[in-house]
């Protein structure tokens, strides 16, 4: 069942291991009452994705993801025609061997794709649009023009029109200025980076085995590089990644073992940049600073 009130939301999500606020959890719960589209809009790796995964584990839903790319088109996206199929059929009818009556733009021969099997489902799924940024404006204005009316026209069959309304997420890492028409058609969530205490929640609940204090120092240290002039801020998956691997070689205190800091610092920095300007003294300094 979807829930319908923020708190028993942010309760439910906790417990499926994401830790969330009462915006990001009113916004989900006016998504569902007002049938409109959420998007949600914030840097690479802060748990954008997740909303939607955890959603459908909330909700007992489909999960239905459509990831966006540079050139993504009707045929990924929407449908397509099985041509192979197609032609096999159509070698069998002049042979001989089926008599069937033969029409190759049937049912039987369609392929959906994410956006058709959203519409097509008995009971309303999470439909998961990410990165609708990396995708081009001619794809935007079409999706816009899907979730406006949920049906879609496929010339050989006609009209389809949804069996119930998915609820849709959308996700932008804000690499490009998306249309306003968009926008106004969607809810808004801008997702931060979270705090310190967030993080350590967040922490907490994903790994319950992590030592208590190791935790709280990752996310500190993290909170830390975070403010600094990065290639690539690190996210909360980055900050899980750091946590397992210290965890692994045993490390109880950063303080006490800068080494395993520095050889596991590659599940937070993600270029070499970064590996530059962070280099053995500095992830020491932060420690010692924060300590």
């Amino acid at each position: 069942m979807f829930p319908n009130d923020p708190a028993a939301l942010q309760a439910q999500f906790a417990e499926a291991g994401y830790i969330t606020d009462p915006e990001l959890a009113t916004a989900i719960c006016l998504m569902q009452a007002l049938e409109r589209p959420l998007l949600v809009e914030g840097e690479a790796g802060v748990g954008k994705t997740e909303i939607a995964r955890t959603l459908a584990r909330v909700a007992d839903c489909r999960l239905i993801r459509l990831q966006c790319y540079e050139g993504l088109d009707s045929s990924a996206a929407v449908y397509e025609w099985n041509y192979s199929r197609q032609l096999l059929a159509i070698k069998l009818q002049e042979s001989g061997a089926s008599h069937d009556s033969l029409d190759v733009f049937g049912p039987d021969f369609l392929l959906e794709r994410p956006l058709l099997q959203s519409i097509r489902q008995a009971e309303a799924p999470i439909l998961l649009v990410d990165e609708i940024d990396r995708a081009d404006e001619a794809f935007e204005a079409f999706l816009l023009e899907l979730l406006a009316d949920f049906q879609i026209t496929i010339p050989e069959l006609g009209t389809i029109t949804a069996r119930s309304i998915p609820r849709v997420i959308l996700t932008s890492n804000g690499t490009r200025d998306l249309s306003d028409a968009l926008r106004r058609r969607c809810l808004y969530h801008y997702l931060d980076f979270p705090d310190q205490a967030r993080e350590l929640a967040i922490v907490e609940r994903r790994l319950p085995e992590i030592n208590a204090s190791l935790a709280d120092q990752v996310t500190r240290v993290v909170q830390v590089l975070r403010q600094r002039d990065l290639v690539k801020s690190p996210g909360v998956a980055e900050t899980l990644d750091w946590c397992i691997a210290l965890g692994a070689r045993g490390v109880t205190d950063l303080a006490d073992d800068t080494d395993a800091l520095v050889m596991t610092r590659g599940c937070v920095l993600k270029h070499r940049d970064d590996f530059d300007a962070l280099d053995a003294e500095t992830m020491a300094g932060i420690v010692q600073r924060l300590a």
